[in-house]
């Protein structure tokens, strides 16, 4: 089958950095689904694993954690799929990713994918969703059947692929008021279509264009960007008691003392936890992403396509990661087809 891979951790403008290349067909375990990959999109954690090291992939590393498609065969013990299935998932970091014409995945981590969508528009949704709803309904105990409408809501980076499904599901579906960060015209527009009810640059004083609003302090704040550099003003934002998720990790120790005096805390959300751990709770995945479907089918939510780069080979998967990597992606980008 083709592969996109590497046998080296190289900068992305190195000619050897992604390869085309041909590797056996997999054969699904008892509980993995055979997955015929129709669509795929790319994350930062693409480019993360990516980054150059001084290690070399034995075997070949396969990256790319989104993807629809449609199951091709399923192992003796999976119960929740069959063949023909269309279905689309995020999977497992520890396991070969995406970027591959065949990938087993568990079946307790996929989900059917919208009716309405193509598996480009799919492709867009699974890994960037799980994260959402796990950082606000998990990790921030946001109420996703409205409970806590009315209640503010910060996201630090509402323009890139986490952001953008967040602003909808805190929006659309937990009824927040969403203030959003977004550093240009166009960006912070995307914001402003997807539900966000204000928009502020976090690239000045974060603290005072969130109180030019009129809100002194958050009753939640989701860190999707930078957590370095945004940890002391969204400190100082936070209400008493309150909590903030991130899901990027920190490059030096971060000044938590500041939250002593509020009693706040901080959240984690990593969303292949539940695979890499083969938690007990594993099946959550797999019915959060039902969920999604049918609120994407019955038009609540949308899809979070920014661009479809071409088909999926090499070059075009070394051009998605020096975009993410220059930092100005807006929603998804998409890769579909060999």
């Amino acid at each position: 089958m083709k592969v996109v891979g590497l046998s080296r951790y190289l900068p992305i403008d190195n000619p050897e950095s992604l390869l085309d290349l041909d590797l056996p067909k997999p054969a699904p375990g008892p509980h993995d689904l055979l997955v015929a990959v129709k669509a795929i999109a790319v994350n930062p954690v693409d480019t993360k694993v990516r980054a150059p090291k001084d290690q070399v992939a034995n075997p070949l590393r396969v990256l790319g954690w989104d993807a629809a498609g449609v199951v091709e065969a399923v192992g003796e013990a999976v119960t929740l799929f069959k063949p023909g299935d269309r279905v689309y998932y995020a999977g497992d970091v520890t396991r070969p990713g995406c970027n591959a014409e065949y990938q087993t995945v568990r079946e307790e981590i996929v989900g059917r994918m919208p009716g309405s969508l193509s598996f480009a528009q799919a492709a867009a949704l699974p890994l960037t969703t799980i994260t959402a709803w796990e950082a606000f309904f998990d990790r921030l105990h946001i109420s996703p059947d409205g409970k806590d409408a009315g209640k503010t809501l910060l996201i630090v980076g509402g323009a890139g692929g986490v952001g953008s499904i967040g602003i909808q599901l805190a929006s659309r579906l937990a009824g927040l008021r969403v203030i959003a960060t977004a550093s240009r015209p166009e960006s912070a527009e995307w914001c402003k279509s997807l539900g966000a009810e204000a928009v502020v640059d976090h690239r000045g004083d974060l603290v005072a264009e969130v109180r030019a609003l009129g809100i002194r302090n958050l009753d939640y704040i989701a860190c999707f960007n930078d957590t370095d550099q945004h940890f002391p003003a969204m400190a100082e934002l936070i209400r008493p008691q309150g909590t903030i998720a991130t899901i990027v990790e920190n490059a030096r120790p971060l000044p938590v003392e500041l939250l002593k005096a509020k009693s706040a805390a901080i959240a984690w959300e990593f969303m292949f936890t539940r695979a890499m751990f083969s938690t007990p709770d594993m099946i959550e995945q797999h019915r959060l992403l039902t969920r999604v479907a049918e609120l994407v089918d019955a038009g609540t939510l949308r899809t979070t396509i920014g661009e479809v780069l071409g088909k999926i080979d090499a070059a075009n998967l070394k051009r998605a990661h020096a975009l993410l990597e220059g930092g100005r992606v807006i929603g998804k980008l998409v890769l579909e087809g060999f």
